[in-house]
């Protein structure tokens, strides 16, 4: 399914940064990163709960956020894309 994953992370403070730092790592070992603080992260139930566990774990809640959408398996009738940024497939190989 397609979750896509956002957040904000108060910066202010060195804590703070770290934090932010840690949220992007993991977003990345589950996702690409679409914009400054946006993931799609094609990921099964299991993956989702891991993704969800490591994120909550990582924040502050009093002062940062997460937000989860989670899309399904029928996403790509739901994303529209326009813009400056190419448009690509997360399911597709990713040659790096």
């Amino acid at each position: 399914m397609l979750v896509l994953v956002t957040y904000d992370v108060a910066t202010k403070s060195t804590s703070g940064q770290k934090r932010l730092r840690k949220v992007a790592k993991i977003c990345e070992n589950y996702g690409l990163r679409v914009q400054n603080s946006v993931f799609e992260c094609i990921v099964d139930a299991t993956q989702f709960k891991q993704l969800k566990l490591q994120l909550v774990d990582s924040i502050d809640p009093d002062i940062d956020s997460l937000r989860f959408y989670q899309l399904g398996n029928r996403y790509h009738s739901k994303v529209e894309h326009i813009g400056a940024k190419e448009s690509f497939n997360v399911e597709d190989t990713l040659i790096l």
